[in-house]
């Protein structure tokens, strides 16, 4: 049990959040439009996503380390960026770490051929788009986030394939609808990725870590982030103004207050390392609170309608 959690923690949980919120809002969504809900398939799905999750963190860890990226990160904040720093602080070996990674692959990759096999194979697909993308974010030859392709498919990874994927897992099909509302769990995740990338620039500048926080500068990547925020939002009420997402959707809305403050702490203190975990810390939220609050919206238009 000890070992158990020790490489829990190594995962870095407190951003299981990831993979919690896609997975919520759509099942949630295909509750709205059902009525029902499959409470097995939906752990299964969440519990693969994890792990998908966990494997993408912890083989990050490793091609960071191999990189000389962590080892020379000092202004990482914790929890919030630098890593585990397991391989650094030397309580796990990097080849641990790495086999620990596919192994998390493995068990996720056999519970997604069993959903396969029960509910349609279009969700294998999905979970071999995500799943190698996601340890191939800094893993050889492809090493996506030193290219600029890391935030796109961390949207794409864990925003709008496992929205699909969780809505496809309860009724067998797709809808636009689900397409609209993965958009802002994309954006806020990828949010995520970016405002984190700020405290790790300089080390990530050093090994060639070409992220868009690196290629634009801080400055500048402020304003994306502050666009991708208000992004997310725009997402909902469009959904909303379409007839796409229900009114109560746009209980998500009452996130702004939270947005207002990561958005002014990341405009004002890009350069201010020190005194940037409040947008860090913000934008956690902002995506966990929306995907709770429209999951509660959708929800609760299913029992009153």
């Amino acid at each position: 049990m000890k070992r158990i959690l020790f490489w829990l923690k190594a995962a870095r949980p407190e951003f299981f959040t990831g993979a919690l919120v896609p997975v919520m809002v759509g099942g949630a969504l295909a509750y709205n439009d059902t009525g029902i809900i499959y409470w097995g398939y939906l752990i299964l799905t969440f519990i693969a996503l994890t792990l998908l999750q966990a494997c993408a963190n912890l083989s990050n860890d490793y091609y960071d380390h191999i990189s000389g990226n962590d080892d020379i990160n000092e202004e990482f904040a914790r929890p919030f960026t630098g890593g585990s720093r397991v391989i650094q602080n030397k309580t796990a070996s990097p080849k641990r770490v790495l086999a620990v990674a596919l192994l998390c692959m493995a068990i996720s990759a056999l519970i997604g051929l069993y959903l396969a096999y029960e509910r349609g194979w279009i969700i294998l697909l999905l979970g071999v788009i995500g799943g190698l993308s996601g340890f191939f974010y800094t893993a050889n030859p492809l090493k996506l986030g030193y290219r600029g392709f890391g935030e796109i498919f961390i949207g794409l990874d864990f925003g709008i394939l496992p929205v699909l994927g969780a809505y496809y897992v309860q009724t067998q099909q797709f809808s636009t609808a689900a397409f609209v509302i993965s958009l802002p769990v994309a954006l806020l995740i990828m949010a995520i990725l970016w405002i984190n990338q700020f405290q790790d620039y300089n080390a990530d500048k050093a090994v060639n870590k070409l992220h868009w926080v690196v290629r634009l500068g801080r400055r500048r990547a402020s304003y994306v982030y502050t666009g991708m925020i208000i992004g997310s939002f725009i997402c909902i009420i469009i959904g909303i103004v379409f007839g796409l997402l229900p009114l109560l959707a746009g209980l998500a809305l009452l996130c702004i207050p939270i947005a207002v403050i990561g958005i002014k702490t990341a405009v004002q203190r890009y350069d201010d390392i020190a005194h940037l975990t409040p947008a860090n810390a913000a934008t956690v939220v902002i995506h966990l609170a929306t995907g709770i609050l429209l999951t509660l919206g959708l929800v609760i238009d299913k029992a009153i309608s």
